[in-house]
């Protein structure tokens, strides 16, 4: 029997309400909870919350200036297809894509690294 259930995973940002914008439309979610200094996206089984933090400084990947601490993997069917809605909603494309063809790599508007990827077993999503 699991000890606890991953609920929720929390994003820091200087702008929580254009982030979970952000958030909820590309994953197709619903703001749950709108606080001056943090907002929910409810997304399947669980929460996305934007955490509002001073003199926030988004990671500078790939380098290790300010190191990322996490980053999201969303499992697509079609890389182009995600790709362009990404950025129409916002999302800037990193410089560096280690496998395009497999993987692309994307800063949401708060600067947070994610993943859209076709290399997720479907076997693993069960």
């Amino acid at each position: 029997m699991a000890v606890a259930h991953l609920v929720a995973v929390s994003l820091d940002c200087a702008d929580p309400t254009a982030l979970a914008e952000f958030w909820s439309e590309l994953l197709d979610g619903q703001i749950v909870m709108r606080k001056d200094e943090v907002v929910a996206v409810k997304i399947e089984r669980m929460l996305l919350v934007m955490i509002q933090v001073p003199d926030h400084r988004p990671p500078s990947w790939p380098g290790n200036e300010v190191p990322k601490q996490i980053h999201l993997e969303l499992d697509v069917q079609d890389l182009d297809a995600a790709e362009a809605e990404a950025l129409r909603l916002g999302a800037r494309r990193a410089d560096t894509q280690p496998g395009p063809d497999k993987w692309r790599v994307f800063f949401d508007p708060a600067g947070h690294p994610f993943c859209f990827t076709t290399q997720i077993p479907r076997a693993a999503l069960e």
